[in-house]
């Protein structure tokens, strides 16, 4: 009951607490995951903007990794934003969901280790950051998440999961209270999210046989 009571203390205090600045960044943070979820190509200018601010937020409440994080968020989100656009198949309007090959698993794995042990080595060793594992822990699983989301992969939900539920007690114990509910809200949107685009590639999927089969079809007329 207590820890409730410090829980729910919290989250009103950091209500009060909340900039102007931090309420654009998670209404637009918001945003930007809802589009993601829809296939919406909103998901990138709307996120950007989210991605921006949280680069000074971070910055200011020393979440270097976090920090860098953000900034990386912005060049990926340029790209994705160029590939989700510009399919290999011009009678698309987006790419299709797809999943990762077994060689991309691979490089998605070696990509969050690779990156994790970067980040923890620089941030114990160079910083002042109290947090180091756990920021690079969400950090390095953040990294493949958006990586793997710009290419439109399903798996990028799974570590945005991750992400989220890393990122949820990493904010609110950093007093960014607001911060860590939009992390929970972003948990629940993430499983939506993964549910929404394995339909979609379902669909795909269904739509190829069909193709095919109309063509094996018309080529035995």
């Amino acid at each position: 009951m207590e820890f409730l009571d410090y829980v729910i203390d919290g989250i009103i205090n950091g209500v009060i607490q909340t900039t102007l600045l931090e309420w654009i960044a998670v209404a637009t943070g918001l945003a930007s995951v809802w589009y993601s979820m829809k296939e919406n190509i909103l998901v990138y200018p709307t996120g950007i903007i989210s991605v921006l601010i949280y680069v000074y937020i971070a910055f200011s409440y020393k979440l270097y990794a976090d920090m860098g994080v953000n900034f990386y968020y912005f060049v990926v989100s340029v790209y994705g934003w160029y590939y989700w656009v510009h399919p290999k198949n011009d009678s698309r309007d987006q790419v299709p969901v797809t999943m990762n090959t077994h060689a991309e698993n691979l490089f998605s794995v070696a990509l969050t280790v690779g990156s994790f042990t970067i980040l923890y080595y620089v941030l114990s060793t160079f910083t002042d950051s109290d947090v180091a594992f756990w920021d690079s822990l969400t950090t390095c699983f953040a990294i493949l998440g958006m990586f793997l989301m710009a290419r439109k992969k399903l798996e990028s939900w799974i570590a945005w999961i991750i992400t989220d539920l890393i990122s949820i007690p990493l904010y609110f114990y950093k007093g960014l209270v607001l911060t860590s509910f939009q992390f929970l809200v972003f948990t629940i949107i993430a499983f939506a999210g993964y549910f929404a685009w394995k339909k979609s590639m379902e669909k795909e999927e269904e739509k190829k046989k069909r193709e095919r089969a109309n063509s094996a079809a018309g080529a035995t007329a």
